[in-house]
């Protein structure tokens, strides 16, 4: 018998729809039930054989699921939460895929109240470019991490649900707390794609951008790949973990400046050491990952 009798998810797209296929794929799930605001996006997702059918009214959907997996942009989430609160059933567990958790928990107390035990908030560590049911993949979790970050309120039983979830998804598991979580997801996540979307935006406007990308090679394309991303749930993203996110641009701006003085004074050697602290400590990132 599978694990899970019926998984509810709120967004068909990368993310959930990854979670669904790779449920369906270790025979996890006996039925997914999907909901989204676009009709055409649920039939999509339905045809690729993501979901088994689409929900139309969470009240008729929620009483008997197992678990439901908010799949949306974070900055849905509040209302989103305040629609599902009054029918989730006793048993049912929630949990989300949001890039931040301050926020997250925050509208979970305020929507769940004294029914918040039955959500655990997680992020999993696994986006991509591309985006939308099409996206999705049923090893896009394999090996990647996952981050769950339990409420005081959590009994193990809920915690266990969602983290054999995401077990079963091929992710290896990980807690920290939602501040823990968000300073650091600031810093290798968040201020990433913040840099790679104004580097790709400052050249477009310019003039004679098509020279430019004319000419952009590896370079440009590695660390610019995390531009194609969504424009919406980045949005919602910066705006969530301003606060961390605020403080890590205020860093990078300490290192650029760095930068900028030592090539104003044609100072080398300060160049080449900053830039072997940097090389040395991404080839032992890189050596972790292996």
């Amino acid at each position: 018998m599978a694990e899970f009798g019926k998984v509810v998810i709120f967004g068909v797209g990368l993310i959930g729809g990854s979670f669904a296929l790779a449920l369906k794929s270790a025979r996890a799930v006996e039925e997914v039930v999907g909901f989204g605001r676009r009709p055409a996006s649920l039939r999509e997702a339905q045809d690729l054989g993501i979901i088994d059918r689409a929900g139309i009214n969470p009240a008729h959907e929620l009483e008997d699921a197992d678990l439901v997996l908010v799949a949306t942009p974070v900055g849905q989430m509040p209302d989103l939460f305040a629609q599902i609160a009054p029918y989730i059933g006793p048993h049912t567990v929630v949990t989300d895929g949001g890039s931040t958790k301050c926020d997250v928990t925050q509208a979970a107390y305020a929507a769940f109240g004294d029914r918040v035990a039955q959500f655990v908030p997680s992020h999993p560590i696994a986006g991509a470019e591309n985006s939308g049911a099409a996206a999705s993949r049923s090893d896009l979790y394999q090996g990647r991490k996952v981050v769950v970050t339990p409420l005081p309120e959590n009994q193990d039983e809920a915690l266990d649900r969602v983290k054999r979830a995401w077990s079963l998804c091929g992710a290896d598991i990980y807690e920290l707390s939602p501040e823990q979580h968000d300073r650091v997801f600031a810093a290798v996540s968040h201020l990433p794609h913040v840099l790679a979307f104004a580097l790709v935006k400052d050249l477009a406007e310019r003039p004679d951008a098509a020279l430019f990308f004319d000419f952009a090679a590896s370079g440009f394309r590695d660390f610019t790949r995390i531009a194609g991303s969504h424009p919406e749930m980045w949005r919602d993203i910066c705006l969530a973990n301003r606060t961390a996110l605020l403080e890590e641009i205020e860093a990078y701006q300490a290192q650029l400046n760095d930068i900028k003085a030592a090539l104003a004074r044609h100072n080398g050697e300060h160049l080449e050491q900053s830039f072997n602290v940097a090389r040395e400590a991404r080839r032992a990132w890189g050596h972790r990952q292996k």
